[in-house]
């Protein structure tokens, strides 16, 4: 069931009008029913897995925090990760590794037959086994207590609005919201129909649009000049972005008509003035997760330079196969940790190369720095992008061949591509600027409403009567 289609509307409007005349408890009670059916119209077979994560983490966080031992507490840790990383690995990385190790051992001269199995990835997997593991975890390092409400717990994981694309939510954060009665106030309500509309304005409007331009270059990659693939690379920034950066909106939004805050997973991340700064802007739920989880475990930056680096890429390539199991993302995850690492080493030069001695000087640093970050987040694109790896090859040679061809199509595209973001880079310049995300509720009431009723407007308009994304496309995110 996707945010963009019909059938959710009517759903959520069923749901929203059943939450708004119970109680607590059957509030809690109803949205676990409505995000079981939510998750079972992907595959009701899927459903099983989300059980068991539930249920081997309701027990596994008990029994952790009630060990008396520490022996006992990493023993069912243990139990716990195994169990949500064995299922993970098994659906989503099992044919990768096997293909992989196939491809290897017949390079070295071994005749192999591997064992492919048809695995059909579970939706949201990654999502929900993340937010499972973060709860065992914090219990077992003693940041949080247990829940002994198998009805809340269950809630945590599955709660339909972050259930299968995130945005990552610790325990710590959502079971306090959903565990006592909630109140709706009209600012949040205000808050979540904008966001809702600016979310959908997003994934229809820009994500899908740009999907278009994106597909067609791509589909000629070996044949592309270097103006085509620039056009290609800046499409895809739009699309990535306005895809999962849409689908955070409208899932903070609907959550907040329900008086839940869900974290927030964007912050402007095309403001970036360097790789550290970027991971700190997208994605940011999974950021932080690998950063308390794994980057700290490793000794973050303790233990001199060389650790630091190896624990940036082992990271960032943790980042890049949670992605997909693919060498085309290991390779965009490696490339982000060797751009930070990079970034680490020069800094201290940074000073002496381009001084900042006025305020034009600093807002020509600051501006540079954003354009720099920006191209260095659209070629690590291609390699989230590209099909295969002889598909990287390709953009890479349009890149670098020095050609340009103005013909009709291109001069179409790129006028589509600028028309569709316009509204978006101003608003986005605003928010910078005020450092603001929530600026717009301080616009006068008129300008709020005809903002968000523009957007809906143009949503609809362009859902019902464009052909192609009648349907409602799929969020790019759904397949991690």
């Amino acid at each position: 069931m996707l945010f963009n289609s019909l059938t959710f509307l009517w759903f959520f409007l069923l749901v929203y009008g059943l939450y708004l005349v119970l109680d607590h408890r059957r509030q809690n009670l109803m949205l676990m029913v409505a995000s079981l059916i939510f998750y079972g119209t992907w595959d009701v077979r899927f459903l099983s897995l989300l059980l068991a994560s539930i249920v081997l983490d309701y027990f596994c966080g008990i029994k952790i925090h009630e060990a008396q031992t520490q022996g006992r507490k990493r023993a069912w840790l243990a139990v716990s990760m195994s169990g949500n990383l064995g299922m993970l690995c098994f659906f989503k990385y099992y044919n990768f590794f096997n293909e992989s190790c196939a491809v290897f051992l017949t390079w070295l001269g071994f005749e192999v037959h591997p064992a492919t199995l048809r695995i059909i990835l579970p939706v949201g997997i990654s999502f929900y086994t993340f937010q499972t593991m973060s709860y065992t975890i914090d219990i077992y390092r003693g940041k949080l207590k247990p829940t002994y409400d198998k009805l809340n717990f269950a809630l945590f994981v599955s709660y339909f609005p972050q259930l299968v694309a995130g945005p990552i939510n610790r325990a710590r954060n959502l079971l306090p919201q959903l565990e006592k009665p909630r109140t709706l106030n009209l600012d949040q309500i205000k808050e979540g129909i904008f966001l809702i509309a600016w979310g959908l304005f997003k994934k229809i409007i820009i994500a899908d649009h740009s999907a278009k331009i994106v597909n067609t270059l791509y589909s000629q990659s070996g044949s592309l000049n270097t103006g085509e693939g620039l056009l290609a690379i800046y499409a895809f920034t739009m699309q990535i972005y306005g895809d999962f950066s849409g689908y955070s909106d409208i899932a903070r939004g609907v959550s907040k008509l329900m008086g839940v805050e869900l974290m927030v997973n964007f912050r402007l991340p095309y403001f970036a003035v360097r790789p550290s700064d970027f991971w700190g802007r997208w994605h940011i739920s999974l950021t932080t997760w690998v950063r308390d989880y794994l980057f700290v475990s490793l000794g973050a930056n303790k233990h001199g330079n060389f650790r630091t680096h190896f624990n940036l890429l082992l990271t960032m390539l943790v980042i890049g196969l949670w992605h997909g199991a693919a060498w085309t993302f290991i390779l965009w995850g490696l490339y982000f940790g060797v751009m930070q690492a990079l970034h680490i080493l020069i800094q201290p030069s940074l000073g002496r190369w381009f001084p900042v001695r006025n305020e034009f000087q600093r807002l020509f640093v600051l501006i540079g720095s954003m354009v720099l970050m920006y191209h260095v987040s659209a070629i690590g694109g291609i390699f989230f992008r590209a099909r295969n790896m002889g598909q990287i090859g390709e953009m890479f040679a349009a890149l670098s061949s020095g050609r340009f061809d103005f013909s009709a199509d291109f001069i179409q595209m790129s006028l589509k591509l600028i028309f569709i973001c316009l509204p978006m880079w101003v608003l986005q310049v605003s928010q910078y600027r005020s450092n603001d995300l929530l600026i717009y509720m301080k616009w006068p009431n008129w300008a709020r409403f005809s903002g968000a009723l523009a957007c809906l407007f143009v949503v609809f308009y362009i859902y019902l009567f464009t052909a192609d994304i009648r349907g409602g496309e799929e969020f790019i995110y759904f397949q991690f």
